[in-house]
């Protein structure tokens, strides 16, 4: 198959795509479909002079200290709805292109660094990934925090890719309030059961995804021999697929792509779709982990979830 062509899938039909297409067939929770490739795609946004977009660099507290975050605020007065953005490990490829796309259309955008990774003090590990994400949604449903007022509180969205994938399953797995979630190539290491995988393999594994080829020393003190037993210590606590029945409560994207670790996205968008009143839409792209030469189509499946359960305004920016 061409590089180019998408597999699209609502529930048990699939639809095969090309990427330009996706904006116009991307299926919507209640069967109908996004009419066009979002603008934010390609365009900027009217300048607001009095209410301009910003980027807001901070330290995001967490358990007695505070990592590095940067929150790009919407242009426009009032509140909006804010997406969380977690990256994978170590974090190389941080999707900054789809933060730019989604405050573009109207959305604020958190990142941030995990304990330990990229000069964020403290030790890292993939349970202080959980807890620094979890202190993300309680900042930005802070009334106090520094962006309060350009927070809409009731429609946070937590997106992931990779490990960010993991963890934003997991918070949705745990958090009813949380408006949504988008998994993007969610590890296939993590989050669910790996039969005959030896702790041996699991330390080439990190060592070969990470020291070899991405660069261990983002990560602070961590080893793979560490993540290797984190790993194996809670395989049976972070098998995303317990968590299918509150996952359900929420609209789910889950993107993949041919990397390897499709089949375990399949596995929980299954899980989630066995549910009462599921929302899932998934979208299969023929590229590689990072999307390389997808990213145009990877924004459009997001922009365009994003707005099927927001609404969109008359240029294509999300209503508030």
């Amino acid at each position: 198959m061409n590089r180019s062509v998408l597999n699209v899938r609502l529930g048990s039909q699939m639809r095969v795509v090309s990427p330009l297409a996706l904006g116009l067939l991307l299926a919507l929770p209640m069967g109908t479909f996004a009419a066009g490739i979002p603008a934010a795609v390609s365009a900027d946004p009217p300048q607001d002079r009095v209410h301009p977009a910003g980027m807001l660099p901070f330290g995001l507290p967490t358990h007695g200290i505070k990592i590095n975050a940067v929150l790009y605020t919407a242009a426009g007065q009032g509140s909006h709805p804010t997406v969380l953005l977690l990256h994978g490990i170590p974090g190389n490829e941080q999707n900054l292109d789809l933060a730019r796309a989604a405050q573009r259309a109207g959305w604020n955008v958190l990142t941030l660094h995990y304990r330990g990774s990229w000069g964020s003090p403290g030790s890292y590990s993939f349970t202080h990934c959980l807890e620094d994400a979890a202190a993300a949604v309680a900042w930005l449903r802070d009334p106090r925090s520094t962006a309060a007022g350009n927070i809409d509180r009731a429609r946070i969205v937590v997106v992931g890719h990779s490990l960010g994938g993991f963890v934003a399953a997991y918070l949705a797995g745990h958090d009813r309030r949380l408006a949504g979630a988008a998994l993007i190539s969610a590890t296939r290491y993590l989050g669910a059961p790996l039969p005959g995988v030896t702790r041996a393999e699991l330390i080439q594994v990190w060592e070969a995804e990470i020291m070899n080829r991405a660069g261990m020393h983002t990560l602070g003190d961590a080893t793979a021999v560490a993540l290797a037993e984190e790993s194996i210590s809670h395989s049976a606590d972070w098998d995303l697929k317990q968590f299918a029945p509150v996952l359900a409560e929420h609209p789910l994207l889950v993107v993949s792509s041919e990397d390897g670790a499709a089949a375990s996205n399949e596995r929980i968008a299954t899980a989630v779709e066995g549910q009462p009143n599921a929302k899932v839409t998934r979208v299969h792209f023929m590229t590689d982990h990072s999307y390389n030469d997808q990213r145009i189509a990877l924004t459009t499946a997001l922009l365009s979830w994003l707005s099927s359960f927001v609404g969109n305004d008359a240029d294509g920016r999300s209503s508030p």
